[in-house]
């Protein structure tokens, strides 16, 4: 869903924003949350799933690293970074490899043409600054998945960014 379609203009902002102003505080950023997964899944149904397994390995990884010290807690960023970007790379270069593999060694694997799923680049990186930033002790391990999974997909800035460090809105959230 486009920001500038009628669909997102006319019909899904005004539910959202009706639906948070209605609300009370508490229920807010589940409304939130709901409404950016459906936003997401409008435009993405099949890669919806690829969003929340980004989520809960953010979340999971970043309580890891939270409770570990030294050389665990390097490791455990190291994976929560991996996992993050397995996805992203998988989508981006696969193509780029098999044809890489085609071109140098004369061989005939077909190409995955695999869509790039929407706003994929964005919550790999705001999954990533999460983990960063617990890392580095700017903020505790977030012990409400809702708050994160929030914080990664929010749609209003899903597909456009800006990428946002978790320290700058946590309090927000």
């Amino acid at each position: 869903m486009l920001f500038s379609s009628i669909t997102f203009l006319f019909v899904f902002l005004p539910v959202v924003l009706t639906g948070y102003y209605l609300l009370p505080m508490k229920a807010k950023n589940i409304w939130l949350l709901l409404s950016s997964l459906f936003f997401y899944f409008y435009g993405e149904p099949k890669y919806l799933f690829l969003m929340l397994g980004v989520i809960a390995s953010s979340y999971i990884t970043g309580l890891l690293t939270d409770k570990a010290s030294g050389k665990m807690r390097k490791l455990a960023l190291a994976v929560s970074v991996m996992l993050s970007l397995s996805a992203l790379l998988f989508f981006k270069y696969t193509d780029f490899f098999i044809s890489a593999v085609n071109s140098a060694f004369s061989t005939d694997f077909d190409l995955l043409k695999l869509a790039l799923p929407i706003g994929i680049s964005f919550y790999t990186f705001q999954a990533i600054s999460y983990n960063i930033d617990v890392y580095r002790g700017d903020v505790p391990a977030q012990k409400n998945i809702l708050s994160l999974a929030l914080y990664i997909s929010l749609f209003p800035q899903l597909v456009a960014g800006p990428i946002v460090r978790y320290s700058d809105i946590e309090k927000s959230l």
